[in-house]
């Protein structure tokens, strides 16, 4: 396994498993704790995130295949600085609003986020590797969200639910930090153009 798969990988171990500490409490959070929400209130909190993503994310997918690997880690960071500031929104909220404001951030930061980190794991895959690493990705990441979602449940049951976000914030901001060391070492990214998903896409370009 390559530097920039290991990377990424570790990465996503730790944005993707701190917010699942928050999946299972979410609703409660929403429910009892906030001025102005619903059921309703819920689901539309949820509904703006996956709106916004995907309104940004299919155009800014263009993007992503036009530029080099920099570019996408600069875009990959900026995603992901945008996803950090969610759980500390949620802290100091009282009001759904502020929920909805940070749904959209939310949605803005993976919008931007996800076609970058696609297109850097997509292209630097292990040649006859490929299935194995996308299949230790998803156990990885599986394991860590389902442990983080009991935990997460417990903490906020037993401590409450800011000391849930905090933790959310802080293993994302270490997630993000981890990407910086693809800049120290750029021949990793430099990479891109030797790699197997590039000789195959150059093959069946030229057959067209």
């Amino acid at each position: 396994m390559n530097r920039v798969i290991k990377l990424l990988l570790i990465s996503d171990i730790f944005t993707i498993t701190g917010f699942g500490f928050i999946d299972p409490i979410f609703a409660v959070f929403l429910k009892e704790d906030l001025a102005g929400s619903s059921l309703f209130a819920v689901g539309l909190a949820s509904s703006i995130f996956f709106v916004v993503k995907s309104i940004i994310q299919v155009p800014f997918s263009k993007h992503v295949d036009t530029h080099d690997d920099a570019d996408d880690l600069r875009w990959l960071i900026t995603g992901l600085g945008l996803i950090i500031i969610t759980p500390i929104i949620y802290i100091f909220a009282t009001h759904i609003n502020t929920i909805y404001i940070a749904q959209a951030i939310y949605g803005l930061g993976a919008g931007l986020a996800y076609p970058a980190w696609l297109g850097l794991w997509s292209t630097h895959l292990d040649k006859k590797h490929e299935s194995y690493e996308w299949s230790l990705y998803s156990a990885l990441v599986g394991l860590g969200t389902a442990s983080s979602a009991l935990i997460g449940g417990a903490i906020a049951q037993y401590v409450g639910f800011q000391v849930v976000f905090l933790i959310v914030a802080i293993l994302a901001t270490i997630g993000a930090s981890i990407l910086f060391f693809l800049f120290k070492n750029k021949k990793d990214l430099s990479l891109k153009m030797q790699s197997s998903y590039y000789k195959k896409r150059k093959i069946v370009k030229n057959r067209n």
